[in-house]
């Protein structure tokens, strides 16, 4: 199989249109019934909405836990949540998959976790999109919206910063099976990274 990858000159919100188009375009190729994306506000996942309109498509964007920000709040928009909801949009948050109790630990003792070896390997080989697809699917899976199984075959779509720059064909799997997840194809990325900080 040939298939063509996309490739932007930067990262973040200016892609999210063309991804949305590209990812719809080969979630119709594939007959991919599941799409998993990054969406603090809510603002990703209308666009994504629009984009896979009259597809037979289950759109689930996955947000911050409360109180990343500010302890006990959610960010989402509820104007856009309500807008979302009208439009079937699945809207679930989660602690981070590469964080949670072990940020916690990093704090309090300091060091590093294995988890923050991973996060930060995917962040600075491929890019923060990327990473966040792929914690996005697990997010959904281990919340029960996507099913798992080895012939499962998801779209998931993560950005940088705001807005979503990368899009992947993936088999899912929940946390505590990581490494039977599997990216099967590049959809689009940017090429430039994010430096590290």
């Amino acid at each position: 199989m040939e298939k063509t990858i996309t490739y932007f000159d930067d990262v973040g919100k200016a892609n999210t249109e063309e991804v949305m188009k590209l990812s719809a375009e080969r979630a119709a190729e594939l007959g991919i019934k599941y799409v998993v994306l990054a969406s603090t506000s809510g603002e990703t996942a209308l666009v994504a909405a629009e984009a896979f309109k009259g597809q037979d498509v289950k759109i689930i964007a996955i947000t911050h836990q409360y109180g990343l920000k500010e302890p006990g709040k959610w960010e989402v928009d509820e104007d856009k949540l309500a807008k979302l909801n009208e439009l079937g949009v699945v809207m679930t948050t989660q602690s981070h998959m590469f964080s949670g109790v072990e940020r916690a630990i990093q704090k309090r003792i300091g060091g590093a976790s294995r988890a923050d070896v991973i996060s930060d390997t995917l962040r600075a080989v491929f890019g923060k999109g990327f990473k966040v697809a792929l914690e996005c699917v697990m997010m959904a899976a281990d919340s029960g919206h996507i099913p798992v199984s080895l012939d499962t075959e998801i779209i998931a779509i993560g950005g940088t910063r705001q807005g979503a720059d990368v899009s992947v064909v993936v088999r899912p799997a929940h946390s505590f099976d990581f490494f039977g997840m599997q990216v099967r194809e590049i959809i689009a990325m940017p090429r430039a990274k994010e430096e590290p900080k």
